[in-house]
């Protein structure tokens, strides 16, 4: 029983602050920079495609060493662009406790 009462408070609070989105996105709606960077994405992935077909066994240690700082550089802007998602280790253990205490 208590634990069934603990489980319909937490459905209920989590339905009561689920926020939606109502608004349709629009394809024209996009900023400029999203799409420009999506380009360039993709240029970096059909590069980096062609890098990885590359027989390097005929090339020179110069050609080797000048492709991996290129791909190094590539590595470094998708980073800086793409930024991602972290999550610390405080934050990782409050998870867990949650989900020991709620399950």
């Amino acid at each position: 029983m208590k634990k069934l009462l603990v489980c319909i408070i937490t459905a209920s609070a989590l339905l009561a602050l689920n926020s939606t989105q109502t608004m349709a996105t629009n394809p024209a709606s996009v900023p400029v920079t999203e799409i420009k960077d999506t380009e360039r994405a993709d240029a970096m992935v059909k590069r980096l495609n062609e890098i990885d077909a590359m027989d390097k066994s005929a090339m020179s240690p110069l050609e080797k060493r000048a492709l991996r700082k290129e791909v190094r550089a590539m590595k470094k802007e998708a980073t800086q662009n793409g930024g991602g998602v972290y999550i610390s280790v405080g934050a990782i253990i409050i998870i867990l406790l949650l989900l020991i205490i709620l399950l």
